[in-house]
């Protein structure tokens, strides 16, 4: 298929004379403002594609073909043109180049690299437009239904599932080039949390499963694997009162203005991994060696009662203060008060809050003995006694996390509202839809893009991919990349701290400093 740009140019010119025809002509007079706007939108996308294909035919028109050389100074002659398909966000184009060849020598096609194609048909727009939607929504289905309404074109879920796969490859190295927030954007306590979701996994038998019509009591399709998701970000210290607190957690009437200014995180990353505990905190503590400085005065870790994940913060962030997630607290006494009081009776409120109260101004321990003393009662039930029981061990067992009080006094955040929203949004609404079953390695590869949008980081991540693609197919920057010696100056201090914990191993990067 042989392009002349004098002859796109007419066809373009023609198209742009019917564009303005279509919004000024006779029916455009009586026309509805639907019409019109679904019409434009048509035709711009068949002009948009013309018009690219002009840049790519006056690209290879230009490009010369005299013999060239490679890397070793041998010289390859022209041999002829050859053709690629282009698959834009305004349909497919095709791109004739000259392609260089010499027997015995090789190959090589220099528009290519100064067009900074990939090598895949599929164009960087294309793909950051369908995985950014893939991130957020499923796979084909109406994902796939919206996005051949918009642009006329459908992309297969299997080219889908592998796009997302190769440019989630380069995430983590992303990030570890990545320069920590500057100390004067920074606020001075530094909070971690973590925490775990479960996501439904396909189980190896289920090839075997799927011949059956029905399973067997007990059998399942699949099993949940936990996600652990991590958070860190800074936050100046908001001191406040254990009666602030509960006019606020309980939504009791408050003054619509108040003096003390609203604190809000500072540079927050998210982070969720299939990988196990282990890794995840690992990783946790690179992003914690980079964030360190004199302007970090305060350091806390935010996390709910598993005690897997308690013993391992304690262990490897020994300068963190760990407190026991409030809102999880406060739910073991809800569970208290529905037993013993029920779950319709007006009485539970008071009975929660008064006792809420009592753990948030340090009298933890007598809440601990208080329902110990009503489980002793002879009228309390056994279901009561189990339950009254149950949180009294929760609290007892947390103890030394519980001092909200002092962290109060100190202006700490109590409550891990940012880990919670994360393992909701940003694993659950995903990755728990009605039906939804995934390999590990698929979930992993979404949630690492994931990971790149929530941290808003979609532009300079895509960006940094395609420096580093060019260097990898055509051993040369991106024109508007920094050179390569810059940038492995600014990211000295970033891969060391990468190096040092032991993280790259778990990588695969083949990383020297």
């Amino acid at each position: 298929m042989t392009f002349n740009s004098q002859e796109i140019i007419q066809d373009v010119r023609g198209e742009f004379e019917k564009l303005l025809d279509f919004v000024t002509g006779e029916d455009a007079r009586t026309a509805k403002a639907d019409n019109i706007e679904r019409g434009l939108f048509k035709m711009l996308l068949s002009l948009g594609a013309k018009l690219l294909q002009l840049f790519f035919t006056m690209r290879s028109e230009i490009c010369s073909r005299q013999p060239i050389q490679n890397k070793s100074g041998q010289e390859l002659s022209y041999h002829r043109d050859t053709e690629r398909v282009y698959f834009s966000i305004f349909n497919k184009v095709f791109i004739e180049r000259p392609y260089f060849y010499e027997k015995g020598v090789g190959t090589q096609i220099p528009l290519d690299a100064e067009l900074g194609l990939g090598d895949d048909s599929y164009s960087d727009l294309l793909r950051e437009t369908t995985e950014y939607s893939a991130v957020y929504h499923v796979y084909g289905g109406k994902s796939a239904d919206f996005l051949e309404r918009l642009f006329g074109f459908r992309l297969s879920t299997r080219a889908l599932q592998r796009n997302v796969a190769e440019d989630s490859e380069s995430v983590e190295a992303y990030y570890a080039q990545k320069p920590p927030p500057c100390p004067e954007n920074e606020a001075e306590i530094l909070v971690i949390q973590a925490d775990g979701k479960g996501i439904p996994m396909v189980l190896e038998e289920d090839e075997v499963a799927e011949a059956q019509v029905r399973l067997g009591k007990g059998q399942k399709h699949g099993h949940k694997k936990e996600a652990i998701v991590t958070t860190i970000y800074t936050i100046l210290a908001a001191p406040r009162t254990p009666s602030e607190v509960i006019a606020s957690f309980f939504k009791e009437n408050q003054p619509e203005k108040t003096s003390k200014k609203e604190t809000k995180p500072q540079n927050k990353h998210i982070w969720a991994t299939l990988d196990g505990k282990d890794v995840a905190l690992l990783r946790l503590s690179i992003q914690v060696a980079l964030r360190e400085g004199v302007h970090i005065l305060h350091r806390v870790a935010l996390c709910d009662g598993c005690e897997a994940l308690q013993s391992r913060i304690v262990l490897q962030f020994q300068g963190f203060i760990l407190i026991l997630d409030f809102v999880h607290a406060n739910e073991y006494l809800w569970d208290a008060a529905n037993s013993l009081l029920g779950e319709k009776s007006d009485q539970r409120l008071e009975w929660v809050k008064s006792r809420t109260r009592q753990i948030l101004s340090g009298q933890t321990e007598q809440v601990i003995a208080d329902l110990r003393r009503i489980a002793k009662y002879k009228k309390t039930k056994v279901s009561q006694r189990t339950q009254l029981n149950k949180t009294a061990n929760y609290f007892e067992r947390n103890l030394p996390y519980m001092d909200y009080q002092t962290y109060l006094s100190n202006g700490y955040p109590i409550a891990s509202g940012a880990i919670e929203g994360a393992c909701r949004h940003f694993v659950k609404d995903r990755f728990e839809l009605s039906g939804m079953r995934w390999l590990q390695t698929g979930a992993e590869n979404l949630l690492r893009l994931r990971a790149v949008a929530e941290n808003e980081d979609w532009d300079a991540y895509y960006s940094y991919r395609r420096e580093q693609r060019q260097l990898r197919l055509y051993g040369q920057p991106a024109s508007n990349a920094k050179p390569l010696e810059a940038q492995a100056i600014n990211s000295q201090p970033v891969l060391k701290a990468f190096v040092s914990t032991g993280y790259a191993k778990y990588c695969q990067l083949p990383l020297a400093v």
